[in-house]
C-alpha cells in the first residue's frame, strides 16, 4: 500500500513485473499492426494512383509491402474493406483542401464556388478516387456491410461526412444569408457530391459524343476545365434556383 495525496492510504494493487511486461507487449503488438495496416494502405494508394483501381490486385499489394497475401487478410476483411480504407483516405485529404479552398472568403456562393472547384481540382488529380467511390456508392448499405466491419464502415462515414458537411453548412449559411433558396441542405450537397463524379468521369475520359449531322457521331475532345466551370455553375444553380 501506498500513502496518496493528503496522506490517504492508496489499496489500489501495484501491478506485477509479469501483468506490467503484458501489458507493454499488448501495445507494442497493437502499434505494430497499426503501422502495418498504414503499411498496406499506402502501398494500394500508390497502385491506384499509378495504375488505377481495377487494375489493383491483392498480390500485387501484398508484394509492394513485402508480405504474403494472407497478411492482408488479417488486417482487412477483404477486398472490399481495404479499397473502402483506401477511400478513406482520398477523402481525408479532399476534405483538407476543401477546407482551404473556402477559407478565403466568408461569402457564401465564393465559398461554395471554391467547394465545387477543390472537389474537381482532387478528382482530375486522382482518377483512381472516382473508381473508388463509385463502386462503394453502387453498393447498398446492407451489402456494403456483409462485406467491411462495422470499424470500417464508421471510419468510411465519418470521411465522408467530412467533405458533405463543408458543403451543407456554407448552403446552410448562404440561406441564412439570403444568398440561396430554402433548401435541404444535406440532400443538396450529397446531390452535388454524387453527380460531381458522374461529371469527374467525363472529365477523365475528356471526350464529348455529338452528332456531326443527322445520324452521324462524332467525337470532340472535352477540356476538364469546361467541366470544372460547369459543375460550379450548376451547384450555384442548384442553391439559387
Amino acid at each position: 500500500m501506498n500513502k496518496g495525496e493528503g496522506g490517504a492510504v492508496d489499496v489500489t494493487p501495484a501491478k506485477s513485473g509479469k501483468e506490467e511486461a503484458r501489458t507493454t507487449a499488448r501495445a507494442a503488438a497493437a502499434a505494430r499492426r497499426k503501422a502495418r495496416e498504414q503499411d498496406i494502405l499506402a502501398a494500394t494508394r500508390r497502385l491506384f494512383d499509378a495504375g488505377g483501381m481495377r487494375d489493383a490486385q491483392i498480390e500485387d499489394i501484398a508484394r509492394a509491402v513485402g508480405v504474403n497475401r494472407a497478411i492482408i487478410y488479417r488486417h482487412f476483411t477483404g477486398k472490399e474493406e481495404l479499397f473502402a480504407l483506401t477511400l478513406v483516405g482520398y477523402l481525408d485529404e479532399l476534405a483538407e483542401r476543401m477546407s482551404r479552398a473556402s477559407a478565403s472568403t466568408t461569402d457564401a456562393p465564393a465559398r461554395l464556388s471554391a467547394l465545387v472547384g477543390a472537389f474537381v481540382d482532387f478528382g482530375v488529380e486522382y482518377p483512381a478516387f472516382i473508381d473508388c467511390a463509385q463502386t462503394l456508392m453502387r453498393r447498398t448499405g446492407p451489402e456494403l456491410l456483409d462485406e467491411i466491419s462495422e470499424g470500417a464502415m464508421l471510419r468510411l462515414g465519418r470521411s465522408m461526412t467530412a467533405c458533405l458537411k463543408q458543403i451543407s453548412d456554407v448552403l446552410d449559411d448562404g440561406v441564412a444569408a439570403g444568398d440561396f433558396r430554402h433548401v435541404d441542405s444535406v440532400v443538396l450537397a450529397n446531390h452535388m457530391y454524387a453527380s460531381g463524379l458522374g461529371a469527374l468521369q467525363l472529365a477523365r475520359l475528356g471526350m464529348l459524343v455529338t452528332e456531326s449531322s443527322p445520324g452521324m457521331p462524332m467525337m470532340t475532345p472535352l477540356d476538364p476545365e469546361q467541366v470544372k466551370k460547369y459543375l460550379v455553375a450548376s451547384a450555384r444553380a442548384l442553391a439559387t434556383s
